[in-house]
């Protein structure tokens, strides 16, 4: 991490876990654990966790996300949830293009860009995943995977715009697997991504972006994850749904 050139950032996604009155009573449980950090801790949820858990975390210093949202402000998208709709309830993050979704529900690079341009152009901050599959990473072309999903994604996303976006490396291989990319691994792919980011902005803006690591961090490895450099927080899967695991991790974070 380098705190003197961006925010450290703690996101849990929570997936499709927790009821409401779960959702409450974790984040209840979760608040005066982290009440000191230094960092930037989120809790993005299920849709319809969101009332709960802005509830819940009223006046802590844990902010509430989505897990996606659609880039239509209305209309015939059954299943699906507007960007409104999420400012209107009080959310403040969405995670757009997580891999569970390109692989299960046919989100490709181009609809993950229509998502970030829209959840921008409502006043929402993109959490916006990027990773290779392992039979990429064995072939060897990690780099032009993570690439192309930089131009792609943030095609026509403006200098300005780039301040509330958060990236987010999770290497497919390691999402639910228990695998772990090396903290040399994610350091070197988070900091090739902010070479991509250097040559479609600029030095200064590529600084400034935050670049998670959203590969199976946890309380046992985030202390050598968040050590690097280019590592500036973490999409925490399973860890986020405990709360003392959590904690750690923030904790990690706030060193």
């Amino acid at each position: 991490m380098d705190k003197a050139k961006r925010k450290a950032i703690i996101a849990g996604n929570w997936k499709m876990n927790k009821t409401p009155s779960e959702a409450k009573a974790l984040l209840s449980e979760i608040a005066p654990l982290v009440r000191d950090a230094d960092c930037e801790i989120i809790a993005c949820v299920p849709y319809v966790d969101l009332a709960a858990a802005l509830e819940a975390t009223a006046g802590t210093n844990i902010k509430i996300g989505a897990e996606n949202c659609h880039w239509a402000e209305s209309g015939a998208f059954t299943g699906e949830i507007s960007t409104g709709m999420l400012r209107e309830i009080g959310a403040e993050y969405v995670v757009l293009g997580h891999s569970e979704r390109r692989q299960y529900f046919g989100e490709t690079d181009e609809t993950v860009n229509k998502r970030t341009k829209a959840a921008l152009a409502a006043g929402l901050k993109p959490i916006v995943c990027v990773g290779e599959l392992l039979w990429e990473r064995e072939c060897n072309i990690t780099e032009e995977v993570i690439a192309r999903q930089i131009k792609l994604d943030l095609w026509r996303v403006s200098e300005e715009e780039l301040k509330n976006v958060v990236i987010a490396y999770e290497p497919v291989w390691a999402i639910g697997t228990g695998k772990t990319a090396t903290a040399d691994q994610a350091e070197e792919v988070c900091a090739f991504i902010r070479a991509q980011l250097v040559k479609l902005y600029n030095q200064s803006a590529a600084d400034a972006v935050t670049i998670q690591y959203g590969g199976s961090m946890n309380d046992g490895n985030a202390d050598e994850l968040l050590s690097k450099t280019n590592v500036d927080g973490g999409l925490i899967g399973g860890a986020s749904l405990v709360a003392t695991k959590f904690a750690a991790i923030v904790k990690a974070a706030s060193k």
